[in-house]
């Protein structure tokens, strides 16, 4: 029975789009604001990138960074109150921190009040906040101020009382900063050197986006291949094909020339498809999909749609009028339109059997943070489409050698069901552990993964059946071998996620299972912990020992660094490599602990800035001489401070992860 369900189209109705910014995602702008004759407000205006959000003030000691207000300076005015908070105010408990935390999204205003005390006054200090996304965290970042004004002429005695106060607590505070020779430590000058370029070297961000690009063309063009074989598209050849042999008859040139040409318009559709998700979307909001829960929630529920859908409960149509209209406008006209319109007539015809695989393959080439995947994945399912067609036009005896339609279709539409309801657990997945339900932890997602893929053997094997594949004889026909072979794979396939269950990493799924911490219960308990959290003091003990260096910048409210400890650190391949080949280093950009004196230094846009705390300074070698800002970040460094390998971010992925550290230590021992 076919019904009219939610299409296609619905994937193209996201509206709304995250910015994920590669450098400031928080900017703030100060003011000073004369309230009264004795009153005078310092305000700080943030602007937060949409995905991103800025902690509130009073957190926990162990909670993430607390916005606070720092007065080096603070002559002829005394502070009214703490630092307040203005905005819309969100708290939510995080599984993280076992906590009920507040911050704030798009924007936020904090307000210091001074009341001034003396004819003149003099203010100077900064604001620092916390800020973080769903995959990172920026280090504890400061914003300085520094105002002065005319104060109150004829003070009152207790206000010159004030002021005397003021300017005591004043002769304390460090204004002398020591400026930043370079580097920090004189002694350790090669360590500090910036090493940007020699990271862009082993491939970087350009690589990564080549690789993928060529990743997602494949995928594309697989899935032109796979929906070139379903029912709705492989019958249809032998019709197309007949026609335009009717006009090769005439004239063979011309022909063929249709033939090419109705394949060109199948490729220019769903290329028009993919750049029209890449003109709605963007670069930033295309890698901002891949983490942000709502989206990932509606993917899920799309991919289970598509999945029914195969598997036969409900077919996806389009509205009949829509296939009615395009295929008598193409019989009314002539031309390329006609032919033009003929392939649009396919397009719109095979949407029941087309549609889930390029909603599909959509889902997958949208949240692969590269701008141009969309486009590119549609090409390459435009081409593996468009190819048969023109070819069987242009060799029309290559059309007896061709396998003819049967229930074979059928089992392949089914599988792919499998498939799709599987993949659509993965972004299920993303979405309960930003909000923190656990409601799908890594044994329970395994659970179902092999309760998935033992069925799909099952049905491959022919010991389950589903409405589609018919009545009465069909029913009882043996598999063919082809199908009883990927039975086999398939059960095999869940009976090796079985071990997962306590705790074994399987790392063919590792990719898709949520991370190793989300298990009740783990018999893998192998751990890894840095033995320096001091760059120079870590550096030396590696030159001692002989051995590379991994400089993990982390934080102690960086909810992704613990991720990756608990999911990828404790693999015992990744495990061994750390604690055995490497000096592990881990530098915590969020550390207060006070450094014996403040140092100024100037940012690469020239801004100067102040390090007052051990954190600060991580922060400030990270930008320094890596040139990256974000939490975590791991990089390989030889005994001169130069790196061995690319660097690494947040991504739970332990296969790549290895191929970081060999690649490290192979070029460390040449």
């Amino acid at each position: 029975m076919k019904t009219n369900k939610p299409t296609l189209f619905l994937l193209f109705m996201l509206v709304s789009c995250m910015t994920v910014l590669a450098q400031n995602p928080v900017t703030f702008s100060v003011s000073q604001k004369r309230v009264s004759p004795e009153e005078v407000d310092v305000i700080f205006t943030g602007k937060i990138a949409p995905g991103w959000h800025v902690y509130s003030t009073g957190m926990p000691a162990d909670g993430p960074t607390s916005a606070t207000l720092t007065a080096d300076k603070a002559s002829g005015v005394k502070p009214i109150g703490g630092l307040k908070a203005q905005g819309k105010e969100i708290s939510e408990f995080d599984e993280m921190f076992g906590m009920k935390l507040r911050y704030f999204e798009n924007n936020v205003t904090f307000v210091q009040k001074y009341k001034i005390t003396g004819d003149k006054y003099d203010i100077k200090g900064f604001l620092e906040y916390g800020a973080c996304n769903d995959q990172m965290c920026m280090p504890p970042t400061s914003v300085e101020f520094s105002y002065n004004g005319e104060g109150i002429k004829d003070a009152p005695a207790e206000q010159e009382e004030a002021k005397a106060d003021t300017v005591a607590a004043d002769t304390t505070a460090t204004d002398t900063v020591p400026a930043l020779a370079a580097p920090l430590a004189a002694g350790d000058s090669i360590l500090w050197q910036p090493v940007v370029k020699e990271l862009n070297a082993f491939g970087g961000d350009q690589a990564i986006k080549s690789r993928s690009l060529w990743y997602i063309f494949v995928m594309g063009l697989l899935g032109g291949l796979i929906a070139l074989f379903t029912p709705c598209v492989w019958p249809i050849i032998p019709m197309t094909v007949s026609f335009f042999l009717k006009r090769a008859k005439k004239d063979k040139k011309k022909g063929i020339k249709d033939a090419m040409t109705y394949g060109a318009s199948i490729v220019v559709i769903y290329l028009a498809l993919g750049l029209a998700i890449t003109a709605i979307f963007g670069p930033s909001a295309l890698n901002a999909l891949s983490t942000n829960a709502v989206f990932n929630l509606f993917f899920c529920a799309l991919l289970v749609v598509f999945a029914l859908s195969f598997f036969g409960w409900f077919e996806l149509t389009l509205p009949s009028k829509w296939t009615n209209k395009v295929d008598n406008k193409a019989n009314t006209t002539s031309g390329l339109l006609s032919i033009f319109l003929m392939a649009f007539t396919l397009a719109l015809v095979s949407f029941s059997c087309t549609g889930p695989i390029i909603g599909f393959l959509l889902v997958d080439f949208a949240t692969s943070g590269n701008f141009w995947g969309p486009a590119i994945g549609m090409l390459g399912f435009a081409i593996a489409l468009a190819l048969p067609f023109t070819l069987f036009a242009i060799f029309p005896t290559w059309l007896k050698s061709a396998p003819k339609s049967g229930g074979w279709m059928n089992i392949l539409k089914v599988t792919l069901g499998f498939i799709e309801l599987a993949f659509a657990l993965k972004f299920f997945s993303v979405a309960d552990l930003a909000y923190g339900w656990r409601l799908l932890d890594r044994e329970v997602f395994l659970c179902l993964w092999i309760v998935i893929f033992g069925a799909l053997g099952l049905y491959l094997i022919g010991k389950l059946k589903f409405q589609s594949d018919g009545t009465g004889e069909e029913l009882t026909k043996p598999m063919p071998v082809i199908c009883i072979m990927g039975g086999l794979v398939s059960i095999a396939f869940a009976i090796y996620m079985l071990p997962g269950l306590w705790g074994a990493p399987c790392k063919a799924v590792s990719a898709f299972a949520p991370p190793m911490y989300t298990q009740d219960f783990n018999l893998n308990t192998k751990e890894v912990r840095a033995a320096f959290t001091n760059y120079e003091e870590g550096m030396a003990a590696a030159r001692a020992q002989g051995k590379p260096v991994i400089v993990d910048f982390t934080g102690f409210g960086c909810v992704n660094c613990r991720k990756m400890e608990a999911a990828v650190w404790t693999d015992p391949s990744v495990a061994e490599k750390l604690n055995n080949d490497f000096v592990l280093i881990s530098l915590f950009v969020d550390d207060k602990t006070p450094l014996p004196e403040h140092i100024e230094v100037t940012e690469a846009d020239g801004t100067k800035r102040t390090l007052r705390t051990v954190g600060d300074k991580w922060s400030y070698l990270q930008r320094y001489k890596f040139g990256f800002n974000a939490q975590p970040f791991y990089v390989t460094l030889d005994h001169e401070g130069k790196p061995l390998s690319r660097s690494f971010v947040y991504k739970e992925d332990i296969p790549d992860y290895m191929d970081f550290l060999n690649t490290a230590l192979a070029n460390f021992r040449k």
